[in-house]
């Protein structure tokens, strides 16, 4: 596109400002603003009516309920008498489900008006759904409404009329709607800037290059937290948004192609188009950090969905019990492999196996434990099925049946039972919500069995969750080693089980360059149930020893059976000048692939010096004459982290784990935390030929580097300068 073009679409240009500020001879304008004006109202309308509803609702709910419990009658005298409370119980259940159900759904459609009561709308398109028929109009915002009469007045952005927004393409398009491919023709396609009831401007575009909105919503300064994109959501984008439901879903995108974006605006479309059977928490989220994961966190709710379960790698294994030890991240694959050909003709050893406590008590001792597990592990090894999930589910319910038995034995104590009996009135209605008669051994037999579950029921959690099983020990003996680190711990009580989370339906990996082969094959067998998408940039992967995205479609074929790939190959953060540069260290067949749609910016400044006071005298410069929004220091490893703070002192904030980015202002922070994230500025202050040499890793940091930056960008070397660069 020309700058002069780009000039005439963007919002923010002089002249299309001084334009929107004189609409009395646009008679699109006018109609436009009409329209926004009446639906602003009727919103409005919605809003307060809705309000009323929820109030007058709980307050007559309230009332109802009042009124009818105090006609029910608890009568349990005889046999016909109860059957006819419990009849009136239930009739009492049924009002108040009902109740309920007009409540929540008064509540979210209130919550959905209060999001568009914001913005409205962002769109519009006008479709022939028919030859023939008259057009129709259709306005696309963050959330659905519909009128009293159930009229659309604003479709959500995930619905299947909303594709032809996304599609781009004018004249004849189509959508799919319950599976089946509706087609009609596009006559107009046209993007709103408005706020709350007022238009700033309108575009009719046709193509994603000569999108307005983008161009302005590019030109803004960084946020201290990532916006959603749903506006100036472009076609390769959509089409990984909108992509059909796949086992795993591999999408390999360029820095600053909105990766991140489009992985939330997902979640979102699957949470919409599933409505009926997903909840947001059957969906995981993997992040690279803690920094990152407050980076993202409203950006859902601002769509007007919950966050899914969102995790690091640390996090998750913790939350498995193996958080204590060496997180594993040199584990190779083949080790995993070696455990996986080993354990199903493994014999257990009697040391394998521990008690059964709740705190310092024994409930099932290791010798009862042992019986149940050898047992089983006999009748494995005799049908040919050895070590593995079977045993596992015939061990578990051979435990459980002995843990049934301990808590009728725990039941019939007689200090137990007399416990009971000798405790005040208070005590046994809060415990057992009745009073005890203790003259009935069996109801206090039956009370007591009802105590025990209340103290000691967690215990068939920890029956099912295998910590009978002592897995260090294992590992150590299968492998040969003195210890076993977590992703190996992890892994082997996965043979065992056969699988982790069964309920988790989806599973999104960002930053998947970053995980190793046997990290990829831990969440492979963890979630086997559940469908992936796996994103990242594989000129980013910073690390040693991670997988390439071959591998890692390898290995989820192998668990999932199809892995469908997508590419981003369009770049929306970096001006063309960075686009440019951090690009430039990329293959020259890669170079050919990928574009940037930014307006001309800023040249890179590229400095080396060969003395360390010029050198911080420039760094310190940097840092004093940043500009508008937020400017990051990012250095290549922990250490220059450290040795900066002393040099720079207060003007740089340094960024941990549980810092929550600022707005504005200057941050110093390791690359492995600025991965992911974007500022207005960076300042690469180590860019010498030894923290950057010309080896395909240096190339690669470098590259995620330089590519955090929007708007400008400082590199500095305190001494030769990369040759990557040169």
């Amino acid at each position: 596109m020309s700058d002069q073009l780009s000039d005439q679409l963007n919002p923010n240009y002089p002249d299309a400002e001084a334009a929107a500020q004189d609409h009395s001879d646009d008679p699109v304008f006018r109609a436009e603003q009409e329209h926004l004006a009446e639906l602003y109202q009727e919103l409005e309308r919605l809003r307060d009516k809705l309000r009323e509803d929820v109030e007058s609702n709980h307050f007559g709910a309230a009332q109802d309920l009042i009124d009818m419990s105090e006609e029910v009658a608890l009568n349990f005298s005889g046999y016909d008498e109860a059957l006819e409370t419990y009849a009136a119980i239930e009739t009492l259940n049924s009002v108040i489900d009902a109740y309920n159900l007009y409540h929540d759904a008064n509540v979210d459609k209130l919550r959905r008006v209060a999001l568009l009561l914001a913005q409205p709308y962002f769109a519009k398109v006008t479709l022939e759904m028919r030859p023939g028929q008259p057009p129709r109009d259709v306005y696309i915002g963050a959330a659905g409404i519909t009128d009293d009469n159930r009229r659309p007045l604003v479709v959500d952005w995930r619905s299947p009329v909303a594709e032809t927004y996304y599609n781009q393409e004018m004249g004849r398009t189509s959508y799919k709607v319950n599976g089946r491919t509706r087609t009609v023709n596009l006559m107009l396609r046209r993007q709103f800037d408005l706020t709350r009831n007022k238009l700033n401007a309108y575009f009719d575009t046709t193509v994603a290059i000569e999108d307005s909105l983008l161009l302005a919503a590019l030109s803004r300064h960084h946020s201290e937290k990532l916006q959603a994109i749903t506006a100036t959501i472009q076609r390769e984008q959509n089409e990984v948004v909108r992509h059909e439901d796949v086992p795993v879903l591999l999408v390999n995108g360029i820095a600053g192609s909105g990766k991140t974006s489009v992985l939330l605006q997902r979640i979102a479309f699957l949470l919409y188009r599933e409505r009926e059977t997903l909840t947001p928490d059957q969906v995981w989220l993997f992040t690279p950090n803690r920094v990152f994961e407050n980076y993202i966190d409203t950006v859902l709710p601002s769509m007007g969905e919950a966050n899914p379960r969102i995790f690091t790698w640390r996090a998750f294994v913790a939350a498995q019990g193996a958080g204590e030890r060496d997180l594993g991240l040199a584990t190779d694959a083949d080790t995993l492999r070696t455990l996986e050909a080993a354990v199903p003709g493994m014999a257990l050893e009697p040391d394998d196996l521990r008690d059964i406590r709740l705190g310092e008590e024994i409930i099932l001792k290791v010798s009862q434990v042992r019986s149940a597990v050898e047992r089983c592990a006999r009748f494995c090894a005799e049908t040919g099925f050895g070590i593995g999930p079977r045993f596992t589910t015939l061990a578990k319910e051979a435990l459980l049946e002995k843990l049934e038995k301990r808590f009728a034995q725990m039941a019939r104590n007689e200090e137990l039972q007399e416990s009971i009996a000798a405790m005040d009135v208070e005590e046994q209605i809060e415990l057992f919500g009745q009073t005890v008669a203790s003259d009935d051994d069996k109801d206090l037999e039956r009370l007591a069995r009802q105590l025990v579950e209340m103290r000691y029921g967690t215990v068939r959690e920890q029956i099912e969750n295998l910590s009978w099983l002592r897995f260090d020990r294992i590992g150590m003996r299968l492998l040969g080693r003195p210890s076993v680190n977590a992703t190996e711990w992890l892994y082997l009580k996965l043979l065992f089980s056969g699988s982790g989370d069964e309920a988790a339906r989806y599973v999104m990996v960002d930053e998947v360059q970053d995980y190793t082969e046997a990290q990829l094959m831990v969440l492979a067998r963890y979630f086997s149930h559940a469908h992936f998408m796996l994103l990242g940039d594989e000129h980013q992967a910073i690390f040693e020893g991670t997988a390439s995205f071959a591998r890692a479609a390898e290995i989820f074929r192998a668990s999932h059976g199809h892995v469908d790939e997508c590419r981003l190959l369009t770049s929306y953060r970096s001006s063309p000048e960075i686009t440019a540069l951090f690009t430039g260290l990329l293959d020259e067949r890669e170079q050919l692939k990928l574009t940037s749609v930014q307006r001309a910016g800023v040249e890179p400044v590229v400095q080396a010096f060969d003395s360390t006071d010029a050198y911080l005298e420039a760094l310190r410069g940097a840092v004093a004459a940043h500009g508008e929004g937020l400017c990051a220091v990012i250095a290549e490893s922990d250490a220059r982290v450290s040795w900066l703070a002393k040099q720079l002192g207060d003007a740089a904030l340094v960024v941990d784990k549980n810092t929550h980015l600022p707005a504005e202002g200057v941050v110093l922070l390791p690359l492995r935390t600025a991965k992911g994230l974007e500022f207005d500025q960076v300042i690469i202050p180590d860019a010498q030929e030894e923290v950057y040499p010309d080896t395909p890793l240096a190339r690669r940091r470098l590259y995620t580097a330089l590519s955090r930056a929007m708007h400008q960008v400082t590199v500095l070397a305190q001494g030769p300068l990369t040759p990557l660069l040169g």
